[in-house]
């Protein structure tokens, strides 16, 4: 069965049946453990792109395998009607984290926004005269949902949904002085990744950061860090925002919580802490299933210490794209923080690079045609960016030859 299941097109399946909502590069992967996954052809890679930095303990780490087999083999579900204790444990756990901050679960980051967003808006009308809007960032993604696509601060994603919902504004990144210029009577908020993550790799000044919190105070804002990228170590702290001496009053996280199990989190302080029975919701957010993967994910996290596992290998990746920087000049000035990084490419080269680099066995993503990013599990280690480091030599001179 197995070996008739690989033979099919599969390229010629999705096409027919699946609707065309994804430009994907032309590979399918049936199998994967820890940052190699295999083709239908058995053809092995190097997996620098982590489901978008999403496989944050590489792929099917044994920890989150039993605590998935285990957990589904007990309770997968039960709805949010009643209790269960996975659910209640990994609210602690990110209680912990965070400094006692309460969770909501969901499926996915923009659901984790959406509910940021809705809880913000409950805060202006308690406590700023019914004021709704949130004040986001240029460059900045935030989701797909009618909600998130409009505080996206990416006109591409917007042009097709227009007129988009009201009470979203975007000011240019690291601008402090456009922040305060666009702040009126009806802001409520304002949302910002520490990291800038689908923009490009920008991280946030200190400055910038420093300052936002500073804004929201005296004005009496919220603050809400999406860290559903930069978030769960990656950047070599838990939360990226913790690099600028920081506290927002929101933080959302997803994509790494449970290392590939979908599940989105919004998590608040005291001041915040507005919801009441009612207000928000969800039928799958915090299942058994997922919050066992998330639990187990944490754990390991914890214990193989990956959060500075991510400072030192992002370091030393760092230096190796430095290296192949000076040897290709249609690439320059690498960036980023921890296992977050990205290198600017010349003349609309990126999307080339990345095709090259799968053929050399080494998954890679562009952003536009100008960035190439790199967000791999947090798993790394040396031998393995010694080796992709080859692979990307190999491709970037298929590159140069064209």
């Amino acid at each position: 069965m197995a070996t008739h299941m690989l033979k099919r097109d599969w390229i010629a399946l999705e096409q027919k049946y699946y609707q065309a909502t994804f430009k994907r590069q032309p590979v399918t992967f049936v199998r994967g453990q820890g940052i190699r996954v295999w083709d239908t052809e058995g053809r092995e890679y190097l997996d620098f792109v982590a489901g978008i930095a999403v496989n944050v303990l590489g792929h099917c780490h044994p920890a989150v395998v039993q605590a998935v087999q285990e957990q589904a083999a007990r309770l997968i579900h039960v709805s949010n009607l009643y209790y269960n204790t996975r659910q209640i444990e990994l609210a602690e756990q990110l209680a912990l984290l965070s400094g006692g901050m309460r969770s909501f679960f969901s499926n996915s980051g923009a659901e984790a926004n959406e509910g940021a967003i809705k809880l913000a808006r409950k805060f202006g009308r308690l406590h700023r005269n019914g004021a709704y809007e949130i004040i986001s960032m240029e460059r900045s993604f935030h989701g797909r949902t009618l909600a998130t696509t409009a505080a996206t601060g990416q006109a591409h994603y917007q042009e097709t949904w227009k007129p988009l919902p009201d009470g979203f504004k975007q000011v240019p990144f690291n601008d402090l002085d456009a922040l305060k210029a666009a702040t009126s009577e009806k802001t409520v908020g304002v949302l910002l990744e520490s990291v800038q993550g689908e923009g490009g790799i920008w991280p946030a000044t200190r400055e910038f950061m420093q300052g936002v919190r500073r804004w929201c105070d005296e004005q009496n804002l919220v603050m809400i860090c999406d860290e559903v990228q930069a978030g769960m170590g990656r950047t070599g702290k838990f939360f990226g925002f913790e690099h600028y001496g920081v506290m927002p009053d929101i933080i959302t996280l997803a994509k790494g919580l449970a290392g590939g199990v979908p599940i989105g989190a919004m998590l608040t302080g005291r001041r915040t802490d507005l919801f009441v029975p009612g207000d928000h919701g969800s039928t799958f957010g915090g299942n058994p299933l997922a919050c066992a993967a998330a639990l187990a994910t944490l754990k390991t996290i914890q214990e193989e210490r990956l959060i500075e596992n991510a400072a030192r290998m992002g370091e030393y990746w760092h230096e190796k794209l430095d290296v192949l920087c000076q040897k290709y000049d249609f690439i320059a000035n690498p960036r980023g923080i921890g296992l977050m990084r990205a290198v600017e490419v010349k003349h609309d080269l990126a999307p080339a690079i990345v095709d090259q680099a799968l053929k050399h066995g080494l998954l890679l993503n562009s952003l536009g045609n100008a960035t190439l990013r790199m967000v791999p599990p947090l798993i790394l280690t040396r031998a393995d960016i010694d080796e992709a480091a080859q692979r990307l030599d190999r491709a970037l001179e298929d590159v140069a030859r064209q």
